[in-house]
């Protein structure tokens, strides 16, 4: 069972490790670290490189979510685990997914704020909180233009709703649910510390400002 749990992890942190802004634009012979506000995501990426490049980010950063979601479940049916024991993998490697791209072992452990990851790993958990969070998330993001609002409103949001779906559950693993949920919150809000230093000066740039110094929220 150990193995399991150490190849979930594992599995989770290197293909999170594969940063998609990181290595799009090192295909292009560059570093997206390097320009705009610097952060590794779908954000920058679409402010530097334009709306291809970002689109192609977004893919990427959900997708690698998906492949450890169910490599999590075949690792765990391949060593004969419980279904619940198959949930602990499945927690775990979505945990390390969202490590690895915000501290990538390929790049300098410099990477993105894993927010577009997160997303998907609440779908992949349960799509009806995955649907709130996100469009509350993207009607903040409309009303007020930033980004990093939206972004952070969502890393409240998740724990919140994960409390109020399952909190009449007893098994360990829906508890396993809130955790996850309750630390992915804290690192969103805590990659996003820039972003409310700047919020707070009134320095944050909305959608649609020409400025390129806004720290980029999504990915």
């Amino acid at each position: 069972m150990i193995w399991a749990f150490v190849l979930s992890i594992l599995e989770g942190y290197l293909i999170g490790s594969i940063n998609s802004s990181i290595v799009l634009s090192k295909l292009k012979k560059n570093d997206i670290r390097k320009h705009g506000s610097g952060n590794a995501g779908a954000t920058n990426t679409l402010r530097v490189m334009g709306k291809a490049a970002a689109a192609a980010v977004i893919i990427g950063d959900a997708l690698k979510a998906v492949v450890t979601f169910f490599a999590a479940y075949g690792i765990a049916k391949g060593f004969g685990l419980s279904d619940e024991m198959t949930e602990y993998c499945k927690y775990l490697a979505a945990l390390f997914t969202v490590i690895g791209h915000n501290f990538p072992v390929f790049f300098g452990f410099k990477g993105g704020k894993g927010i577009l990851t997160s997303t998907t790993i609440i779908f992949l958990f349960d799509w009806r909180i995955g649907l709130m969070v996100l469009l509350l998330g993207l009607a903040l993001i409309v009303l007020t233009r930033y980004v990093s609002v939206g972004s952070m409103a969502g890393c409240v949001l998740y724990p919140m709703f994960v409390f109020a779906f399952n909190s009449g559950e007893t098994l360990f693993y829906e508890k396993m649910h809130l955790a996850l949920a309750l630390i992915l919150g804290v690192l969103g809000i805590w990659r996003h510390r820039s972003n409310i230093k700047k919020l707070l000066k009134c320095e944050e740039s909305r959608i649609g400002d020409k400025s390129q110094k806004a720290e980029g929220s999504a990915s």
